[in-house]
């Protein structure tokens, strides 16, 4: 039974970084789908894997057959759709890449998420571990894009902004799941102790564990030159972190 590890958290704390490197680490333990949830998918550059048809792109196509008259009518939709997205998985030794991308035509999004989680519970049962690095914000917790989560990790940087953001999460996963399992919380890019202000809104999220990231400046470097994150040393501050937090959560 794979177990299934949410990555989410505010924009621009670095949430993709962290999924990228979980996932990195996690492909020394056993197999990965790993599934870029964004709609502004990056995570494939990240994890220096191809970018593949997304989601949405084949949600398109589909709706594309059925206007023109063309859907096969010994297929179903769903068979249709399992069919294209296991073709459009970007694969590696260890480590499966799902693209959910972004409805291009006029269609509710919510469409998307629908066939994501049916997906995604359908795919799982082969892999050791599913990884979804969310949407940025509350998207994907608020229309529950997955059903079941072994383990939520909440990311977060040390400015209040982003903390109340990651404390609305955990609120709203309390108000919406019964089949949550641990929330962790990394707080990342740190460059001195925190504010007390902070250190109570942490105490208010109950996250177990919490880990403290320090900024790293290697991974601006990497960046620029369009390398993938899990090129970083093992002696960074973010390798060191990931470690720290599978250590903690038994991995």
């Amino acid at each position: 039974m794979a177990r299934v590890i949410t990555i989410a958290g505010k924009g621009g704390v670095g949430k993709t970084t962290v999924a990228a490197l979980l996932i990195d680490y996690l492909a020394g333990k056993g197999v990965v789908l790993a599934v870029d949830a964004d709609p502004a998918a990056n995570l494939n550059q990240a994890l220096g894997l191809p970018a593949t048809e997304s989601i949405g792109n084949i949600r398109e196509s589909l709706d594309d057959h059925i206007r023109k008259g063309t859907f096969s009518a010994g297929v179903t939709k769903m068979d249709f759709l399992d069919m294209r997205v296991r073709e459009a998985l970007a694969e590696s030794d260890k480590i499966d890449l799902l693209i959910m991308g972004r409805p291009e035509g006029p269609g509710c999004y919510c469409a998307v998420n629908n066939i994501l989680r049916a997906i995604v519970d359908k795919l799982k049962n082969p892999y050791e571990y599913v990884v979804i690095d969310c949407e940025a914000g509350m998207e994907h917790i608020s229309r529950q894009t997955t059903q079941d989560v072994d383990n939520l990790i909440i990311v977060s940087d040390p400015t209040l902004r982003s903390l109340n953001a990651a404390s609305g999460i955990n609120t709203l996963i309390g108000d919406l799941r019964s089949k949550t399992g641990k929330i962790s919380l990394i707080v990342n890019r740190v460059q001195k102790d925190l504010p007390q202000k902070a250190l109570e809104i942490i105490k208010g999220i109950k996250a177990d564990p919490v880990i403290t990231i320090a900024e790293n400046e290697e991974i601006y470097d990497l960046e620029m030159d369009a390398r993938p994150v899990t090129e970083l040393p093992e002696d960074s501050s973010l390798k060191k972190g990931i470690q720290e937090l599978t250590s903690a959560l038994g991995i």
